[in-house]
């Protein structure tokens, strides 16, 4: 199994928290440095000509991509422990937990598009910022919201770690990054806490692995 990576993409940080829960070692870690913009170079345009990260590799084949799809994968390949309720409205839940992060926030504020706002649109570093801003809070407004319901517990939903945990420990890690003040948001940052002190998320998290800044 190979996994592209690099230490900055919150959607790989999705992966390697997936990776960590199951128990799954990829065989080789593949760094793309999206500040140097390699994901745009032929060599990777060849695994995932989508020029995002993460990308995984799992025997015979095309390359997976897009972080739910590679998680849902990885959930039916090794479904201990799972990261899916087994009722169908669990399920739904869980996925609209996940895609306010991964569909509805983070496509608006990765390299490529702040990198648009930069050079098509003009736009100064103060007003881009102020742009990554406006979607974190965004999505931490729904997070909240859903996250008032019954149906949540110690996590996300219920007592058990789910995707919706997943994608809820990416989105403290940006707030983080854009200097997002959570605060505000109790029930999201209860359990972003709780998430934080969990092996499988410490591992995982951007400002652990290979290339990060040191604090």
């Amino acid at each position: 199994m190979k996994l592209f990576s690099f230490w900055r993409s919150l959607a790989t940080y999705r992966v390697r928290i997936a990776l960590n829960l199951k128990g799954i070692v990829p065989d080789e870690v593949v760094e793309v440095n999206l500040m140097k913009g390699a994901q745009r170079e032929a060599a990777y345009r060849a695994v995932n000509p989508m020029m995002a990260l993460p990308a995984l590799i799992d025997g015979d084949g095309p390359a997976l991509f897009e972080s739910l799809a590679i998680i849902e994968y990885l959930d039916e390949t090794h479904p201990s422990p799972p990261l899916l309720p087994r009722d169908a409205k669990g399920r739904a839940r869980v996925r609209g937990l996940a895609q306010i992060v991964a569909c509805d926030s983070h496509p608006l504020i990765v390299p490529r598009v702040r990198d648009y706002l930069e050079h098509e649109l003009k736009l100064d570093e103060p007003s881009r910022i102020e742009w990554c801003r406006h979607w974190h809070t965004a999505a931490l407004t729904a997070l909240e919201a859903n996250l008032k319901d019954k149906a949540t517990g110690r996590y996300a939903h219920g007592d058990t770690i789910t995707l919706a945990d997943i994608c809820l420990a990416s989105q403290a890690a940006g707030a983080k990054f854009f200097n997002v003040d959570t605060t505000p948001f109790p029930n999201f940052s209860r359990i972003a806490n709780a998430l934080a002190q969990i092996d499988a998320f410490a591992r995982a998290h951007p400002l652990k692995q290979p290339g990060a800044p040191v604090n």
